[in-house]
């Protein structure tokens, strides 16, 4: 029954979903085990979870239930951001359940369909679930033809809702997203397919959208106006680990600039949505997609590195050729930086600096707008020699918060003006600690909120601004770079052509 005093569009209210399951597909791989099982632990001890609600884990081991328990247990005490209770957990683990078998088992997908219906009478769930698909895109096809063939993905035949969360990377290039969305839109409906960006699902990330619209102090100079260029960069100091196989046919542009940084680019440019809701957001995000312009200048205008033995953080690091199942002869890039436009009113003629690497000096994502000077400065040219650009600096991992940099004077008897910084941390202005996004994520999901997932039309205007840039880029070498430094010489030869430089992260 619905409470009659509380109003729907309270959103300081916490939203509890209604009684339902998620089920994991590759429950026992890096992603289930260090993200998805902490932050349902997490939910689960916000009280954000509802009282009937179960875990369904598949994968292709020869488990029990209780072998699944414990595996979930050790992975959410190891990954939970928040404090262990045992009551807590002892609630989750009555409805943990697990279903073993291959992905080509019709015996097994007939299993677990059995055993979400059996939820109705066990645990009061009736028919609810979400279907989290936490596998290698080659294994989606046959995944969501079986889900289709048993009925699951059905909302009619279930009696309840079914969604279908899918990882990135939502295809190699235009051809195969546009399969993959004609896929899970033919599985599911397409209300019901939420395409998983979980960059979209940190707290700063967010706040970029209340930085600009609930304030008027930004609105203003928020355009070419007064925007000299912008910057957005993404950092790892870590190599690709054991991701070789998949990460050598992919590179970092089809890894994180596809999604994560053009997702990023969107918010920064799009115009202000007529609502805080997922259509209308969606929408002006589109609007900055298809406004996006690559450089006609291709091997001018954007730079590809692969990184060399090194050193990061007092450490010596293989480089990229030498790492474990890598080609010898790879020229797969681990660093991009290019420059983008968006023609639009507001942007034409601003300079969206995009870049991305790994084996970086440290880990660092954020968002620098950089303004344009002042027309006149009455002030002697020695006096503002310190004196750069005033800067808007959004830093979103690992030391969220915001930064504005402006020239003030510096104290003593002479004019001297340089730059200075005032800085907002979220950990030090706020009492509660930042939820994961996978926390934020998956609660989205089984409310069935859109809001801060990417629809088809997004993933394949990414794709279109994507494939130009992989088409000229085929054959071509990567330029070295060592790992612990910034990326290679040529990024920095880039910018200094148009008389700017890198941000220092």
């Amino acid at each position: 029954m619905t409470n009659p005093l509380r109003d729907p569009q309270d959103r300081r209210l916490p939203r509890i979903p209604e009684p339902c399951a998620l089920v994991i597909f590759g429950v026992t791989g890096d992603l289930a085990r260090k993200k998805l099982i902490p932050a349902v632990y997490d939910l689960a001890n916000r009280g954000l979870l509802p009282p009937s609600f179960a875990v369904l884990g598949f994968a292709r081991r020869d488990w029990g239930d209780g072998d699944f328990e414990d595996l979930a247990r050790k992975a959410a005490q190891n990954g939970a951001r928040t404090a262990w209770r045992e009551e807590v957990w002892a609630r989750l683990a009555g409805n943990i359940k697990f279903v073993p078998g291959s992905f080509e088992d019709d015996a097994a997908f007939d299993h677990l369909a059995q055993t979400l219906n059996d939820l109705h009478d066990e645990a009061g769930i009736p028919g609810n679930a979400a279907f989290y698909l936490s596998i290698p895109p080659s294994a989606f096809p046959v995944v969501l033809k079986q889900l289709e063939r048993t009925g699951m993905s059905d909302n009619a035949k279930s009696g309840g809702w079914r969604r279908v969360v899918v990882e990135k990377p939502f295809g190699y290039d235009l051809a195969t997203a546009r399969q993959l969305n004609d896929l899970v839109d033919d599985a599911f409906t397409a209300q019901d397919v939420f395409r998983i960006d979980h960059y979209l699902g940190k707290e700063t990330v967010q706040n970029i959208l209340a930085l600009r619209f609930a304030n008027n102090l930004f609105e203003p100079v928020w355009n070419s106006n007064y925007v000299d260029s912008v910057q957005i960069t993404m950092a790892e100091d870590v190599g690709i680990g054991t991701r070789a196989g998949f990460y050598d046919t992919v590179g970092t542009a089809r890894d994180v600039v596809q999604n994560h940084l053009l997702q990023l680019l969107a918010l920064v440019a799009m115009e202000e949505p007529t609502a805080f809701d997922a259509t209308a957001i969606r929408t002006e995000k589109l609007k900055v997609l298809n406004a996006i312009t690559v450089p006609t200048d291709v091997f001018t205008n954007t730079v590809r590195g692969q990184y060399l033995t090194g050193w990061v953080a007092g450490e010596r690091v293989a480089g990229y050729l030498e790492e474990k199942d890598v080609p010898p002869n790879s020229r797969t890039e681990t660093y991009v930086a290019i420059r983008l436009g968006v023609q639009n009113r507001r942007w034409a003629g601003v300079p969206f600096y995009v870049r991305a690497g790994k084996r970086m000096p440290r880990r660092v994502t954020e968002l620098a707008i950089s303004f344009k000077k002042a027309p006149h400065l009455p002030f002697h040219q020695t006096d503002v020699e310190m004196l750069g650009h005033n800067q808007l600096v959004i830093r979103v991992q690992p030391d969220e918060g915001v930064m504005l940099k402006f020239g003030s004077k510096v104290p003593g008897t002479t004019m001297e003006v340089r730059d200075i910084a005032m800085d907002f941390q979220y950990g030090e202005a706020f009492t509660d600690a930042s939820p994961e996004a996978y926390e934020r994520l998956i609660l989205d999901v089984l409310v069935g909120d859109k809001t801060l997932f990417p629809d088809s039309a997004e993933v394949e205007a990414s794709w279109n601004v994507i494939d130009p840039l992989e088409e000229a880029w085929a054959g071509s070498t990567p330029e070295p770079y060592r790992a612990g430094e910034w990326g290679p010489r040529a990024a920095d030869e880039m910018l200094a052509r148009e008389g700017r430089a890198w941000r220092r992260a």
